[in-house]
């Protein structure tokens, strides 16, 4: 009989749990393979180099702090004397981020430092006011007293390059390496006779500066020229009291050279904290104003440094679906996790597809080996006559009997199951009448 019990205690157990549970630990083991090649989360903070304190660069760095915040990342703002400072701060790995004007940057520098373009931001016009008799050219400021910008400006970076295009150098004239607010003073003092500045036109200073008595704007006849020079510079028309209707500031129409603000990071900066940024700049600089229309930037135009990968499909594109969808912690998540998709899937693909067949088999085999033991109760049983065993075979096929009604089956497999119930009822009943022909034989013979 225990040969009986042992086919019993195979045929039971958790089918399930043994096809799956197997399975299971292979696609846990490719994820945990998978996920050595997952980079990192984005780290929590990204340094950022502004201007000087009262500049317009900190100004827009306060909102890119506050727009970071929103998704949990803090922005740390670092205040600078101006471009040339925050490029090299950015080479240097002081800072992952930095505003810097086109044309700071050297050729050297374009092609070799470790640096991507998110994109340009916002015009910024050269302002060239000066005292005097009208000028249209910067070859007219040969002589002249005059404040080029502060060390490590964008202004200064600038100034010097097309004043030294027009022949105006420190050979002949006096260049004087000064803040806007002091050059600004210095103007209104009558100690110096021009002034270059690189601001927004908005500027609260430049402003101040025009409603003076005695102060004009430049206008330069040969901006076109100057803009063919440089590529990174775009002419603009500064039309007649745009900035101060009320006073009629500028009188006249004014044409000027213009560089642009563009967004720079590190090339090893965290894509995602670059998505970040480039949403922050499309959020903060896409509103437009007196010299921009709305939409205009962030552009791709006008940056030196190579446009980075996540820039280059937000400027295509937009926002990510991702990002569209999901808040940014989830976005990031599963965005780092698509490298595991492929392998996975190369997993899980034959898993899926051997797992029915594999169940489909433990169930059939569950209800055949009960056959398997029905047969042999049929040999056990002989020709079909009584024997000394018959007692015994009787008891067995009982007990079969009674475990085969335990047996539990999907209701896709009750068809074989009621089956088996069937034969094992014949088999008991022809066991039973075979006992009862034995002993009627017994009672003949005494």
């Amino acid at each position: 009989m225990s040969k009986f019990k042992l086919k019993f205690k195979q045929a039971g157990g958790h089918d399930t749990l043994k096809i799956f549970v197997p399975a299971i630990v292979l696609a846990l083991i490719g994820l945990a393979i998978a996920y050595q090649f997952v980079g990192p989360p984005p780290p929590k903070t990204i340094t950022l180099a502004a201007g000087s304190d009262a500049g317009a660069y900190t100004a827009y760095a306060e909102r890119y702090r506050a727009r970071l915040a929103e998704n949990g990342i803090e922005v740390v703002v670092q205040t600078s004397a101006g471009s040339r400072d925050n490029l090299d701060r950015l080479q240097k790995g002081i800072v992952e981020a930095a505003f810097v004007q086109t044309g700071v940057a050297t050729p050297a520098e374009v092609a070799t430092a470790p640096l991507l373009a998110l994109g340009s931001l916002y015009l910024e016009p050269l302002w060239v006011v000066y005292r005097g008799e009208a000028l249209d050219t910067l070859t007219g400021l040969a002589g002249k007293r005059i404040a080029v910008g502060a060390a490590g400006s964008g202004t200064r970076a600038l100034a010097m390059r097309l004043l030294a295009d027009n022949g105006v150098t420190a050979a002949n004239a006096t260049l004087d390496s000064l803040s806007s607010q002091d050059a600004a003073a210095a103007l209104k003092e009558g100690t110096l006779d021009a002034a270059c500045f690189v601001t927004s036109p908005t500027s609260d200073l430049l402003k101040g500066l025009l409603g003076v008595e005695g102060l004009q704007l430049m206008s330069l006849a040969r901006a076109e020229a100057i803009c063919n020079r440089h590529r990174y510079l775009s002419s603009l028309q500064l039309h007649r009291g745009v900035i101060d209707p009320v006073r009629d500031i500028p009188p006249q129409d004014r044409t000027l050279v213009s560089a642009v603000a563009t967004l720079v990071v590190h090339a090893d900066v965290h894509p995602a904290l670059q998505d970040l940024l480039l949403d922050a700049a499309d959020r903060i600089h896409g509103e437009g104003n007196w010299i921009e229309a709305p939409g205009s930037f962030p552009s791709p135009r006008f940056v030196e440094f190579a446009l980075a990968d996540q820039a280059g499909d937000f400027y295509q594109s937009g926002r990510s679906f991702l990002q569209r969808v999901f808040p940014f912690w989830a976005a990031t998540l599963i965005n780092r996790l698509k490298i595991m998709m492929i392998p996975l899937l190369t997993l899980l693909l034959p898993l899926f597809k051997l797992v029915p067949p594999l169940y489909q088999w433990r169930i059939r085999r569950r209800i055949n080996c009960w056959y398997k033991a029905l047969q042999e109760l049929e040999r056990a049983a002989g020709t079909g006559t009584a024997s000394p065993r018959t007692d015994e075979l009787v008891e067995e096929i009982a007990r079969i009997e009674a475990e085969v009604s335990k047996v539990s089956v999907p209701p896709a497999y009750g068809d074989n199951l009621y089956q088996l119930r069937f034969h094992t009822s014949i088999a008991r009943e022809k066991l039973e009448g075979l006992k009862q022909d034995g002993g009627g034989k017994e009672v003949s013979q005494v």
